[in-house]
């Protein structure tokens, strides 16, 4: 089921484009309900549709040969998946999968190299939003590599929190695991030791984060870095909802 108050504008990058940019586009977006686990495009394989999720979050995930997996980034309300049309490439190495059910639009990847191609605010943000993108991912290398599993989770956590509305989400300690590209015995130990700190309330694949505050000190600075950069590329500034007109048939 669509949410019935769903708008384009709750995704920031939609919300931030001028008016006139927002009346054309806008009526060509097509309202997506996206399910966990969904995959929105294999790896390797060209986008037929660009993703501007809403209360959802997709995972970037890099897949290896053995089956292995590890999350690169991770899109919600602030952002976009198919970076790669407008980066030129038009297929991707990564496999963009649901972490976070819930809503979103899309819009055809002819639609949107087309307004790629005006060079207007569209473009721009698209160019801002690369910037972020890559700040994202290299700084989950860099923190993947040097700093621990329990410093991992928190970040995590975070990044998810900070693309939902409340302080709720559902992820198994198994899918964390993958998101993170650790063993499974690692990510209960982690999350053990934060439920026992009063940080969170774990229970049957259902996280309510009880102290956020520390939940932040507990995590690297991996995660302010990025949410710094992010904001600095591209302040959001919530504005009035833009009504959607249905296409002529």
């Amino acid at each position: 089921m669509i949410s019935p108050s769903m708008e384009p504008i709750e995704n920031h990058l939609l919300g931030m484009l001028p008016a006139e940019d927002q009346a054309r586009t806008f009526p060509l977006l097509e309202p997506v309900t996206l399910a966990q686990g969904d995959v929105l495009c294999e790896s390797g394989d060209c986008f037929e549709y660009v993703y501007f999720p809403t209360d959802s979050i997709v995972s970037l995930l890099y897949l290896m040969e053995d089956g292995g997996s590890a999350e690169i980034a991770m899109a919600g309300n602030d952002g976009m998946v198919g970076i790669a049309l407008f980066m030129g490439g038009g297929s991707t190495t990564t496999c963009p999968v649901v972490h976070s059910a819930g809503h979103g639009f899309r819009l055809s990847s002819k639609r949107f190299e087309a307004e790629i191609e005006r060079h207007g605010a569209l473009h721009n943000l698209m160019l801002r939003y690369s910037q972020a993108l890559i700040t994202q991912m290299a700084q989950t290398a860099v923190c993947n590599r040097h700093h621990t599993i329990d410093q991992q989770l928190c970040r995590w956590l975070l990044r998810s929190l900070d693309r939902l509305s409340g302080n709720e989400l559902l992820a198994t300690q198994e899918f964390i695991a993958n998101m993170l590209g650790v063993r499974r015995e690692g990510v209960t130990e982690a999350a053990c030791r934060l439920h026992n700190s009063g940080v969170i309330d774990y229970r049957r694949g259902h996280i309510t984060v009880q102290d956020r505050a520390r939940l932040e000190t507990l995590s690297c600075e991996c995660y302010g870095m990025v949410k710094h950069e992010t904001e600095r590329l591209l302040p959001w500034t919530p504005r009035r909802k833009v009504r959607l007109t249905p296409l002529a048939a």
